[in-house]
């Protein structure tokens, strides 16, 4: 007999508004519920508060849903500081006191971690730092409303590609905080506004920076305007009319030494946000390594060598590996500035068999590793190879952690120390760093 194809028919959502109350929060700041013994997630609910919502997704082992109403409020709610709170997507913690978002992100990674490390372990304290005027860096999305003939300048909406207007940011530093209303004008004023794609504003420690990527070339008047713009407040300047190239147009190239070191950088280069908390981060990273100057130290997803140069500084010998060619060249450009000769840096893809690698083949007594948020799977599952008795995974996905540190524990290796990194006040990205000694 033939058969032929039925498309399954689409289930229904009930959207009819519910009250239920919430448990607790998940590891990504949401308010965890349950209806028909099915977890059930919630944006911006808080745990004990009984809530009214509205589904918005709904699957066979889980269900979203839309806030609505809070009938109960927690006592550790609180009014969010930012008039932008309820349409930006930036930061989603606000109604949360700096203070209970660290105990629930402190709480969410210890249960990750005793889930998957099997072990209980007492966490250091928090990596901390400001929660107000932290954020050194911003990429600000635009877009030219035709309507009212005006560019709309900020970042995106919650769940939405629409942009919210903004002319300021509480949490982004003050020196690039106050630009905004006049980044706004400046740019109100081209001949052809929709040109521009989006900018970015970066703090660096000897100059301020603004990036304005373009899709077609800029008018006279209006590149003139730029610069007179960039003059005015002294910023280093850069355009960039393709992905990833960039023009400087005027200005000294940034800088940043906060971790003991000068590491040069360009504005699309990956840095940490957060200055203060990167400077007590890789000071923590060294201290749980106990560096000595026999030590051979292997640094994973190196970047720039935000860690390999300090560390450097300190042991016989450092090797850096980084899946980013470009930024492999500016580590070893930024080794010899400041004239660290123990340093070594490779291209490599960390997630291929590393075998016929030149540095893969040597011993390292430990090893730091920063893998973006997809972890370190593959080369994890190699670390007792290389000799390594103490391993620093600085993590920016907890889920990741747990799962990778599952590898260390199998190669004999057990979890010593766990802390938070509190590198995003006021959003529910947890970081947070791991030591494990063989």
């Amino acid at each position: 007999m033939a058969r032929f194809f039925q498309a399954k028919k689409k289930t229904q959502i009930n959207t009819k508004h519910q009250s239920v109350t919430i448990e607790k929060l998940d590891h990504h700041g949401a308010g965890l519920a349950y209806m028909d013994n099915k977890p059930l997630f919630i944006e911006g609910a808080l745990p004990g508060e009984e809530v009214v919502t509205q589904l918005t997704e709904s699957k066979s082992k889980y269900a979203r849903g839309r806030l609505i109403k809070v009938i109960t409020p927690s006592e550790s709610r609180i009014t969010p500081f930012c008039p932008h709170f309820e349409q930006c997507g930036g930061c989603n913690m606000q109604h949360v006191s700096v203070e209970e978002q660290r105990t629930y992100k402190q709480q969410a990674l210890s249960e990750l971690m005793t889930k998957f490390a099997k072990q209980q372990i007492t966490l250091d304290p928090v990596i901390a730092g400001l929660d107000r005027g932290y954020r050194r860096r911003a990429r600000l999305s635009v877009w030219f409303d035709k309507k009212s003939a005006q560019l709309q300048i900020g970042f995106r909406q919650k769940a939405s590609k629409q942009i919210v207007n903004i002319k300021a940011c509480p949490v982004l530093a003050p020196e690039l905080n106050q630009l905004l209303p006049e980044l706004h004008h400046c740019l109100n004023q081209f001949s052809e506004p929709s040109v521009i794609g989006h900018v970015e504003l970066v703090k660096a420690d000897n100059t301020r920076v603004l990036v304005v990527r373009h899709t077609r070339g800029l008018k006279n008047q209006d590149a003139k305007r730029l610069k007179r713009f960039a003059q005015q407040y002294e910023l280093s300047l850069y355009l960039m009319a393709q992905a990833d190239h960039l023009e400087l147009i005027q200005g000294p190239a940034p800088i940043y030494q906060e971790t003991g070191v000068v590491i040069p950088f360009e504005p699309t280069h990956f840095i940490q946000v957060n200055q203060s908390v990167n400077q007590s981060m890789v000071s923590r990273a060294l201290e749980w390594l106990e560096l000595s100057k026999q030590d051979s130290v292997l640094d994973l997803f190196c970047g720039l060598g935000n860690f390999s140069l300090p560390i450097a500084q300190q042991v016989e010998r450092v090797v850096g590996v980084e899946g980013v060619e470009e930024m492999v060249f500016k580590a070893r450009s930024n080794a010899e500035q400041n004239q660290l000769t123990n340093a070594e840096f490779y291209h490599a893809n960390l997630e291929a068999p590393l075998a016929d690698e030149p540095w893969a083949k040597q011993q390292f007594n430990k090893v730091l590793l920063d893998p973006a948020r997809a972890g370190a799977t593959g080369v994890v599952e190699q670390l007792a190879t290389l000799g390594a008795s103490r391993v620093v995974y600085v993590s920016c996905n907890p889920a990741t952690l747990a799962r990778d540190s599952q590898s260390l524990l199998n190669q004999g290796f057990r979890l010593q120390r766990l802390c938070m990194l509190d590198m995003f006040p006021h959003t529910s990205h947890l970081e947070s760093m791991a030591l494990f000694v063989k």
